[in-house]
């Protein structure tokens, strides 16, 4: 048996008998748990390149130093989705150090996300206070990142966010209409981030009402797009079978998404009866000159979204036959490739971009788009590039990260005696999404790759019986992918976007007339008052809104009194004008806590219930008197 770089014979069973699959397939076949059991006893003797502990590899290590010392910084922001957590986590490339928590979709109490009027006011006071995010994508301008948006995906609730880069705060959700289950999340990358595409996987029936529901033929689900700017719907599209991943091209002209289950089904069973599935092309120009021809029609609930038919016979739509249930949709960054990773399939499939005008003006049949099947190994699932021409696939059953050279990969297909798998490299365990450094834009560096891996097993001291997923990080800047580090994660992150620290720009300071405060400052304004110095209580009926300044170790008040059962709004305002000093406010016994950075203002609402003395205090670290910011809520009986 010839061995691949990287590849460890100790860890690896191989089926010699299968002579249906290459030899590229058959060296790094492993049974799905008889790898783990191989990789477990692996790691007792030492062997393995993915089993040297991170200090071992640091020290053999001779690509660029990962190294961040302490007051260093590092090179690269990481853009990680929380999973289940429901949140989107900054890391810093290479250290892996998490630097901050941005609340979505969850309930946070540190910054009193769910909890501040003005949280509440983006998340559409929605009762929903949990997530599933899965894709993190920055916006672009000419296929390279911009630092103005992040948007995520709630795949539980159907819903699409957007964070702000500049303060690192989520400013918008939307809920999409007519569709369940939001999953794979791109931008458009060129000229700008007009929309936000997202593909809804799960078939329903329309209307959703109750009517239908065995008619399981009449089931359908869309693409979406949404405006980047407004945050509002742009346009859906009817698809045959459940849309999975995602991504768009460099001319701003095409999206295209993995689609499955091509037979409709509802069942497991059902859904894979059919040797093949497919990749949708969407023709964002002829969906745009279909809307303004008011070629659409609307739903109810949602009459002002455009409702296209993208269904199989569709102009506006190509369905290219892929093997079956492919999962990962990946763009090169030359412009010229996208890759439908097979999942099921030991392949992954190419895509020739420059010939999808071909493809709509009817010259060429979907199949001739394709520019090369690649055999790699088992369970293909997400794909992402060099600035070389190298591609990285994750191999989830044989857990490895595949290296591959694009356009060998071309020529083999073509019929050329040529090996295009350069190394195959054990990870930790069964990967999910990797990304490479800047990979996903015109920029792509291919200094680093982060392999998100979904189990941990064995890697990380015990914490009971439910486990921490496994980040690890591997140098591809040389001719071998090293692994560089590995590390704990909680809630499945899912995906992760990772951009240079050059191109993301933060204030220091939040903008006095910030719109995220818009709707409290109008409410001042109504009021009369100033919210830069004055300090004093509004009284109106029931409703009593206490306005107060802090400066640290301050607020403006030490106290106040209200009556039993009033509604007590209140609203603070930072006046402190020094980078990281944020003050807190929690009223206790109350649930009510949140952060106020410098030169914000936040709020918050609540009944005032029990009468009595109520201590309030600051819960963010300010000064040396921190302990002694506080204040009473004197609550008279009613």
């Amino acid at each position: 048996m010839r061995e691949q770089k990287g590849q460890h014979p100790q860890s690896v069973e191989i089926d010699a008998d299968d002579a249906s699959v290459s030899e590229h397939v058959r060296m790094s076949r492993r049974l799905f748990l008889g790898s783990s059991a191989a990789l477990v006893g692996a790691a007792g003797t030492g062997l393995g390149a993915g089993l040297l502990s991170p200090s071992a590899h640091a020290a053999s290590h001779d690509g660029p130093s990962i190294e961040v010392k302490p007051g260093e910084l590092d090179e690269y922001y990481g853009f990680w989705s929380g999973g289940h957590s429901g949140e989107v986590r900054i890391l810093g490339l290479p250290s892996m150090r998490e630097l901050m928590r941005i609340p979505v979709f969850n309930l946070d109490s540190a910054t009193g996300w769910g909890i501040t009027n003005e949280s509440k006011e983006v998340l559409g006071h929605s009762e929903f206070l949990a997530g599933d995010s899965h894709h993190p994508h920055m916006s672009m301008t000419d296929g390279k990142y911009d630092s103005k948006y992040v948007f995520i995906n709630d795949k539980a609730n159907s819903r699409v966010a957007r964070i702000r880069c500049d303060v690192m705060k989520t400013d918008k959700i939307i809920t999409i209409p007519n569709v369940q289950a939001i999953h794979g999340l791109r931008v458009q990358k060129v000229p700008y981030t007009k929309y936000v595409f997202c593909n809804a996987e799960f078939r329903i029936p329309h209307p959703n009402d109750g009517t239908g529901l065995d008619d399981i033929e009449a089931y359908y689900t869309m693409f979406n797009a949404v405006d980047a700017e407004t945050m509002e719907m742009a346009f859906q599209v009817i698809v045959d079978g459940n849309l999975d991943n995602t991504d768009a091209d460099y001319t701003g002209k095409y999206a295209f998404s993995t689609c499955y289950n091509s037979e409709n089904a509802v069942t497991l069973a059902g859904s894979i009866r059919n040797e093949r599935d497919h990749v949708v092309v969407f023709n964002i120009e002829r969906i745009e000159a279909a809307i303004k021809a008011g070629d659409y029609k609307t739903l109810p609930g949602a009459d002002k979204v455009p409702v296209l038919d993208g269904r199989k016979g569709s102009k506006l739509t190509a369905y290219v036959p892929v093997p079956k249930s492919p999962h990962g949709m990946n763009t090169a960054p030359g412009g010229r490739y996208a890759v439908a990773n097979g999942k099921l399939s030991p392949t992954i499939t190419m895509l020739d971009l420059h010939k999808f005008d071909d493809l709509f003006a009817g010259k060429i049949e979907p199949r001739d788009v394709i520019a090369a099947e690649v055999e790699l190994g088992l369970g293909p699932l997400h794909t992402a590039f060099d600035n070389r021409g190298y591609a990285y696939t994750t191999l989830f059953i044989d857990s490895q990260i595949c290296k591959w050279d694009v356009e060998k990969a071309v020529r083999a297909y073509n019929g050329e005696e040529v090996d295009y798998i350069v190394q195959k490299l054990d990870v930790q365990y069964q990967p999910g999404h990797n990304h490479t450094t800047m990979g996903e834009t015109r920029d792509a560096d291919g200094k680093y790759l982060i392999s998100l891996c979904k189990f941990s097993k064995d890697r990380f001291l015990p914490v009971g019986p439910l486990h921490p997923e496994n980040d690890q990080l591997i140098d591809i800047s040389g001719d071998e992918m090293k692994l560089v580090h590995d590390g704990p994660t909680y809630a499945e992150p899912h995906d992760c976007m990772i951009v240079h620290r050059s191109k993301v720009k933060t204030d220091k300071l939040w903008k006095r007339d910030d719109p995220f405060f818009a709707t409290t400052v109008a409410q001042a304004k109504a009021d009369g008052v100033v919210l830069e110095k004055d300090n004093k209580v509004i009284r109106d009926g029931n409703k009593v809104r206490v306005y107060m300044t802090s400066v640290a170790p301050n607020y403006g008040m030490d106290s106040f009194r209200v009556k039993q059962g009033d509604e007590v709004t209140i609203v603070i305002t930072n006046l402190d004008n020094v980078e990281d000093v944020t003050h807190g406010f929690a009223m206790v016994n109350h649930g009510v806590q949140f952060e106020i950075g410098p030169q914000a203002t936040a709020s918050a609402t609540f009944i005032a219930k029990e009468a009595g003395v109520h201590w309030y205090y600051c819960t963010w670290f300010c000064h040396a008197l921190h302990m002694e910011m506080r204040g009473r809520m004197l609550v008279e009986k009613a």
